[in-house]
């Protein structure tokens, strides 16, 4: 999947242009306000009404969310109806609920219970199965792991890769974590203020990144830690 040209504009002032491809895996990562949010919106066509955009897009689907596109939010805490049982808020036969939370390996029990008795784990784990019920080829990610703990987050990340290798589906992961981003995807894309910093192999970027941005990046997310694959 090939985004030829994406822009984002508010009142004649550009606020996003980019480009870039998801061959597999790719990390868009950039610090608040970089426009990676925005990008997101803009792919999802749920940016507000005083925005507007322009897409160009080579892709073997068409961009639908909830038909080949799926979307995992940033919050699983406020994902689901609080007041809704879990087996309720999918909207598919009871035995591909089953299946879909054997698949991310999710007890079955908990299909019974609302969402204020689960853990935030146990919620982003309903939440990506409720994404993954409509067979999507393209699955965005707006930082799924920000509202975990560190030892939650690499259970999640584990998760998803293990998914994507039996699925086949592609993966939009947008994050400021090069970290979270590394663990998780092949290919990078570096924005700020709405433009490509740099781009290309996770580890070849990580390993000698071009632009003193990406190398802030890398300082913040991997202090003390080893990122190279």
């Amino acid at each position: 999947m090939k985004v030829k040209k994406l822009q984002v504009s508010l009142s004649e002032k550009t606020l996003v242009d980019i480009a870039f491809e998801i061959d597999r895996s790719l990390a868009l990562v950039g610090q608040s306000g970089s426009g990676k949010s925005l990008t997101l919106k803009a792919l999802l066509k749920m940016l507000p009404s005083q925005m507007q955009s322009v897409l160009e897009l080579e892709a073997d689907f068409t961009l639908k969310r909830g038909k080949s596109v799926a979307f995992v939010p940033q919050n699983p805490f406020t994902a689901l109806s609080p007041l809704t049982r879990i087996k309720d808020q999918f909207f598919v036969s009871k035995e591909k609920v089953q299946a879909l939370c054997e698949s991310v390996e999710l007890d079955l029990v908990l299909l019974e219970r609302f969402p204020p008795e689960l853990s935030g784990g146990q919620l982003q784990r309903v939440v990506i199965a409720i994404a993954l019920s409509g067979d999507p080829k393209l699955l965005m990610l707006d930082e799924p792991t920000t509202a975990l703990d560190p030892k939650t987050r690499v259970v999640i990340i584990e998760l998803l890769k293990r998914l994507q290798k039996r699925e086949g589906f592609k993966i939009l992961f947008v994050t400021h974590d090069m970290h979270s981003a590394a663990a998780l995807c092949d290919e990078i894309c570096v924005i700020k203020e709405g433009k490509v910093q740099e781009a290309g192999i996770m580890a070849e970027v990580l390993d000698q990144p071009k632009s003193n941005y990406t190398k802030t990046l890398i300082e913040a997310s991997f202090a003390n830690r080893e990122f190279r694959k």
